[in-house]
């Protein structure tokens, strides 16, 4: 892979996570007010491709710590980390 084909990867990388954070949050907001809520399939879809935030924001909002299907994000982390590692030039 050349150098623009790896900057736009993990360009793409960081919007996917900044949107799972953003996503979890709205989530959180809107269980507190009684909202419409997304759906944990969704969530966990977003977490699959954008795990640092999932992570981060399951972390900053203390939102869905107990479900135990989300006891898969930091598995997705592992496995994102290892895809970047393997695809780096370095």
């Amino acid at each position: 892979m050349s150098l623009i084909q790896i900057s736009s990867l993990l360009a793409i990388l960081v919007i996917v996570n900044i949107v799972s954070l953003a996503l979890f949050g709205v989530d959180k907001l809107k269980s507190m007010s009684g909202g419409w809520r997304i759906s944990e399939a969704i969530l966990i879809l977003v977490a699959l491709f954008g795990p640092f935030g999932a992570c981060a924001a399951m972390l900053l909002f203390r939102h869905k710590t107990r479900k135990i299907k989300f006891l898969l994000v930091p598995l997705f982390m592992f496995i994102q980390l290892g895809a970047i590692l393997f695809l780096s030039p370095f």
